[in-house]
């Protein structure tokens, strides 16, 4: 447990100094979240054709309204928690990158219905927005890494017990 601990604990020291510098900012996080801002314009056009995206902005045209994605909201911390979990975790390097990679994905497609949820609860009602967006969201996509990572130990557990239950055969 102190070791899964120390690992954890540096690999999330390391990986947010990282995404802080402002070179990694500029050249990945950036760019990162305003393609996020595409592609949930993109998806909102499907029942929305109001909505366009311009960098980090989701905008609705009509009203003028916006959201602008930031950082801690993008998805980048909470994939930081997963990737320093999963390292941690003694376990075969396939399995781990499998893990990163899915694990990746799920937070993104989760935070994207986030992102397209807040920009309407914005324009319907600012308390209720600013609950989601504070308390409500951050909670399921915490909760979306954590399910990753016990789904990651579930099937770790039951690859183990086959290799063990081969190795009696």
């Amino acid at each position: 447990m102190n070791r899964f601990l120390l690992i954890f604990l540096g690999v999330l020291l390391t990986l947010f100094s990282l995404e802080m510098l402002a070179p990694v900012q500029a050249a990945v996080i950036h760019p990162f979240t305003s393609l996020l801002a595409k592609i949930s314009a993109f998806l909102t056009t499907f029942f929305d054709q109001d909505v366009v995206s311009e960098g980090r902005l989701l905008i609705d045209q009509p009203s003028g309204f916006a959201v602008s994605i930031e950082s801690g909201c993008n998805g980048v911390e909470a994939t930081i928690v997963l990737i320093a979990a999963v390292l941690a975790f003694p376990a075969p390097w396939r399995a781990r990158i499998t893990t990163i990679i899915a694990g990746f994905f799920a937070i993104q497609a989760l935070n994207i219905v986030r992102i397209i949820s807040l920009f309407y609860l914005g324009q319907w009602n600012e308390e209720i927005f600013a609950f989601s967006h504070l308390y409500l969201w951050p909670a399921l996509i915490m909760l979306d890494v954590l399910l990753v990572f016990l789904v990651y130990l579930h099937v770790l557990g039951r690859q183990e017990e086959v290799a063990t239950a081969e190795a009696a055969a």
